[in-house]
C-alpha cells in the first residue's frame, strides 16, 4: 500500500517539522494550556466551547448542572491566567475536562458502566468516554421552540444564557459534531434573532429565517455525519489515507494553489481534525480558527472564491469556506500524458522518490478533474502505481505503460456508467421504484441483515439519488460516490461487531477508495441458507388497506425484502410476477366487504 503515502516525504517532513516547532514554541511560551486557550478564545467563546464539551460527554445532564461544571473550568482558567505555574494549571486540557467529569456526584447512577472509564489512564480514558457517546439519543425529548416573544425577551435580557442553552441543546443531541460547526449554527441563530425580534410577526420571521426545529436540526445532522466520516477515515485507515483524500479534494477546490501550499494545508487540517475527533473541543476551535485565519491571509494563493467568506465574522467563516465553489482551473494546463507516460525518465523519477512522485500526480490529476470524486482519483493513483510497479521491472518500461491512459480510464468509466444508469433509473421511474431496486439488490447481497436495517440502508441510498441525481451532470459522480462512501462506511463499522457474511467482510476490508466498487460488484450470497419458514413474515391483514399510505408502502417493502430473503436466487422476472400478483390481490381485497377473508383466500 505504498500508494497511500501520497504526501511528499520532503514536504510532509518540513510541514510537520514547522508545525511541531510552532507547537513547541507555543508550549514553551505557555506553561498552561488552559490559560493559553482562554486568552486566545476570550471568555464568551471559551465558556461556549466548555459547555459543548461537557454536553457531548454528559448527554443526560441538565443545562443548569453542566453550567456549574463550566463555571468550575472558567474559574480554573482565571486562576491559571494569573499564575501559570499553579500545579493544576499545567495539565493537558482534555485531562482537566475529564478529571472534572470524573468528580461528578453519582456518575455511575446516571451513566452506568461509563463511570469505569475514570479508572483508566489517558489517552485510554478519553477513548473509553468517546465510546459511550450516543448519536441522536432517544433519551432526550424532541426540542420544542419557546414562543417567539419569549425567545426575544430572553435574548434581550440574557443573551449569553439563551445562546448557551442553544449550544447545549445542539451539542447533547449531536455528540460528534465539531464545536466550530456548533458555534457557526449558534451565530446563524443569533443573526436570525437580531433580524426578527424587531419585526411585528416574530414567529413567521424566525420560521422563514431558520425554521429551527427542522432546518438547523437537519443541518447539524448532515454536518455531523460528514465529520464522523472524516473521523472514521482518520481512525480506521490512518493519517496517510486521510491526507490523500484531502489532497485530492483541495486540488479540485483550489487548483491554482501550489503543491507545496496544499501539502501544508492538508497536514494542518489533519492535525486539527485529530483534536476535534478526540473530543478536544477547546483546542479544536482555537486551532481551527488559526487555520481559517491562515487561509484567509493567503486568498490570492488559494482561491478568489474565499473573499466573501473571509469578510464575515470569524465564527461564520468556516461554513462559508466549506460551501464555497471550486475555483476555476488555471488556463492552459499541460496534458499529464507527457510527464507521467511519455517521459522516458518516468521510472527513474518514480524509483527515486515514489511518495513525492505519486503525491504530485494526485495533485496534478485532481486539479484537472473537478468532476470526479476523490475516491475515483485515489483509484486512478493506485492503478498508476500498480502499472509502474509492474512496468519499471521490465526491459522496456515505456512500451509496457504506453496504454496507461486507457487502463486508468477504466476506473473512471465504471463509475460514470454506474452513476448514469442509476440517475437515469431514478429520474425516469422515481424514488419508489429506485428504492425497490436497491432493496432487491442489497437483500440478495446480504440477506442475513434484518429487514428494518435493509430498509434503512435502502432509504439512505435512495436519499443519495434524490440529492445527487438532480444536480448538473458534471457534479453527479462526485456527489454520489461521496455520500455512498459514507453509507457503506457506516455499515462496515456496524458489521465489525456483528459480521454479516464473508463477502461483506471482504469488501469492508478493502482499501477505503475501493469499497464502493466492491459492494457494487458483489453478487448473491450463495452460502446463505434461509431460516425455517415463518408465516408471520408474510402476515396479510386489513392494516395493509386501512393504514396511512406511508405505512402501507413500508409494509409492502418489508414483504418484498422478506420474500427475497426466502429465495435470494429469484430472477427479476419472478419478482415482477409476484409483485404484480400482490398488487392485484391488494386492489381486489381492499375493495372487498371482508378484507381478512379475501386476503386469506388469495
Amino acid at each position: 500500500m505504498k500508494w497511500l503515502t501520497l504526501i511528499s516525504f520532503i514536504f510532509l517532513l518540513s510541514s510537520a517539522r514547522s508545525r511541531n516547532l510552532h507547537r513547541a514554541a507555543r508550549d514553551a511560551d505557555h506553561k498552561s494550556q488552559i490559560a493559553h486557550r482562554y486568552n486566545d478564545l476570550k471568555e464568551e467563546t471559551f465558556k461556549a466551547v466548555a459547555m459543548i464539551t461537557f454536553a457531548q460527554y454528559l448527554q443526560k445532564c441538565s443545562y443548569d448542572g453542566l453550567s456549574k461544571l463550566v463555571k468550575d473550568i472558567v474559574d480554573l482558567a482565571h486562576k491559571c491566567v494569573a499564575n501559570e505555574d499553579a500545579p493544576e494549571c499545567t495539565k493537558p486540557l482534555p485531562t482537566i475536562f475529564l478529571d472534572r467529569i470524573c468528580q461528578v456526584d453519582q456518575l455511575r447512577d446516571s451513566y452506568g458502566d461509563m463511570a469505569d472509564c475514570c479508572g483508566k489512564a489517558d489517552p485510554e480514558r478519553n477513548q473509553c468516554f468517546l465510546s459511550f457517546k450516543v448519536h441522536q439519543p432517544d433519551f432526550i425529548p424532541p426540542y420544542e421552540r419557546p414562543a417567539a416573544d419569549v425567545i426575544c425577551t430572553q435574548y434581550q435580557d440574557n443573551r449569553v444564557g439563551l445562546l448557551g442553552n442553544f449550544v447545549y441543546t445542539v451539542a447533547r443531541r449531536n455528540p460528534f459534531l465539531h464545536a466550530p460547526a456548533i458555534l457557526g449554527l449558534a451565530a446563524e441563530y443569533e443573526n436570525a434573532l437580531k433580524s426578527c425580534c424587531p419585526e411585528s410577526d416574530v414567529g413567521a420571521c424566525l420560521d422563514e429565517k431558520v425554521r429551527q426545529a427542522s432546518v438547523i436540526k437537519e443541518r447539524a445532522k448532515l454536518i455531523g455525519v460528514q465529520q464522523q466520516h472524516g473521523c472514521r477515515i482518520l481512525e480506521k485507515y490512518g493519517e496517510r489515507t486521510f491526507q490523500a483524500n484531502k489532497l485530492a479534494r483541495f486540488g479540485q477546490k483550489y487548483p491554482k494553489a501550489t503543491f507545496q501550499e496544499l501539502v501544508k494545508m492538508v497536514q494542518d487540517v489533519k492535525d486539527v481534525y485529530k483534536e476535534c475527533c478526540e473530543g478536544d473541543m477547546v483546542e479544536c476551535v482555537d486551532d481551527w480558527s488559526e487555520l481559517v485565519k491562515t487561509l484567509c491571509s493567503k486568498q490570492d494563493v488559494f482561491s478568489s472564491k474565499l473573499k466573501p467568506c473571509c469578510e464575515m465574522p470569524v465564527v461564520e467563516r468556516t461554513k462559508c469556506i466549506m460551501e464555497a465553489d471550486f475555483d476555476e482551473k488555471p488556463d492552459n494546463l499541460p496534458s499529464l500524458v507527457e510527464k507521467y507516460i511519455q517521459d522516458k525518465e518516468v521510472c527513474k523519477s518514480y524509483e527515486a522518490g515514489h511518495d513525492a512522485f505519486l503525491s504530485e500526480f494526485v495533485y496534478e490529476y485532481s486539479r484537472r478533474h473537478p468532476e470526479l470524486s476523490t475516491t475515483v482519483i485515489l483509484r486512478v493513483a493506485k492503478g498508476y502505481e500498480t502499472l509502474l510497479d509492474k512496468c519499471c521491472k521490465t526491459d522496456n518500461p515505456a512500451e509496457c505503460y504506453a496504454n496507461a491512459v486507457k487502463e486508468l480510464n477504466k476506473h473512471i468509466k465504471e463509475t460514470q456508467e454506474l452513476v448514469k444508469t442509476n440517475c437515469d433509473l431514478f429520474n425516469t421511474h422515481g424514488e419508489a421504484d429506485f428504492l425497490k431496486g436497491i432493496l432487491v439488490r442489497y437483500t440478495k447481497k446480504m440477506p442475513q441483515v434484518s429487514t428494518d436495517t435493509l430498509l434503512e440502508i435502502g432509504k439512505k441510498m435512495t436519499a443519495v439519488g434524490t440529492k445527487c441525481c438532480s444536480l448538473p451532470e458534471e457534479k453527479r459522480l462526485s456527489c454520489s460516490e461521496h455520500y455512498l462512501s459514507i453509507v457503506i462506511e457506516k455499515m462496515c463499522k456496524k458489521q465489525e461487531s456483528t459480521p454479516i457474511n464473508d463477502q461483506v467482510t471482504h469488501c469492508c476490508n478493502e482499501l477505503y477508495s475501493y469499497k464502493r466498487p466492491c459492494f457494487t460488484a458483489m453478487g448473491v450470497d450463495t452460502k446463505y441458507v434461509p431460516p425455517p419458514f415463518d408465516p408471520m413474515m408474510f402476515n396479510f391483514d386489513d392494516k395493509l388497506c386501512s393504514a396511512p399510505a406511508a405505512e402501507r408502502e413500508e409494509g409492502q417493502l418489508k414483504l418484498l425484502v422478506n420474500l427475497i430473503k426466502r429465495k435470494p436466487q429469484m430472477t427479476e422476472d419472478q419478482i415482477k410476477t409476484i409483485a404484480g400478483g400482490f398488487t392485484a390481490m391488494m386492489d381486489k381485497c381492499c375493495k372487498a366487504a371482508d378484507i381478512d377473508t379475501c386476503l386469506g383466500e388469495e
